[in-house]
């Protein structure tokens, strides 16, 4: 499975700061329970990437004319 790939899994995401004081990012679904921690500065590029990536996203839906 791919980045374009669709599926019908469904999931629970929770993000938060774990008392290590790192990032917690949890996945949880059917059959998945994923706890991934990252040090604050890998967090950061983390948001910046997801925040770029919505910003593409964003553009690409008003290129094709639907409208949410």
């Amino acid at each position: 499975m791919g980045i374009n790939s669709e599926t019908d899994l469904n999931a629970n995401l929770q993000i938060g700061p774990t008392t290590l004081g790192m990032v917690r990012i949890y996945v949880e679904g059917d059959g998945i329970d994923l706890p991934m921690d990252f040090d604050p500065e890998e967090a950061i590029e983390i948001a910046e990437e997801i925040k770029a990536a919505a910003m593409q996203a964003q553009k690409m839906g008003s290129k094709s004319g639907k409208k949410r």
